[in-house]
């Protein structure tokens, strides 16, 4: 069952990186950005990192679910052309990061 689980990751960590790269040439006329944060992937990466790490907070969803669609989201964030969503992908991690260490060292 494992290895099931973790072909569904890949999977779904290359067709999120395809989109992403997809909608990133059809959004971006530009070759590279600088200091533009786009909202709607601050989103994709905050949640997507926060589903990827804290699987364990949502209960009412099967872990495995909550990761593969956590693993979707960042990686359209990932997936983006160089140079976008650099800002929106740290940003996504301090995020997840500091829900994490508030989770296992508080509770």
């Amino acid at each position: 069952m494992s290895e099931t689980i973790y072909l569904l990751y890949i999977l779904s960590f290359v067709l999120g990186s395809i989109l992403g790269l997809v909608l990133s040439y059809k959004k971006y006329n530009a070759p590279y950005a600088l200091g533009n944060i786009d909202v709607l992937a601050l989103i994709s990466a905050v949640i997507g990192w926060f589903m990827a790490i804290n699987s364990g907070l949502v209960p009412f969803i099967e872990p495995y679910i909550t990761i593969t669609i956590g693993v979707f989201l960042l990686s359209v964030v990932l997936g983006m052309r160089p140079g976008y969503g650099r800002s929106e992908t740290f940003i996504g991690i301090i995020i997840a990061g500091i829900i994490w260490i508030i989770r296992t060292v508080i509770l």
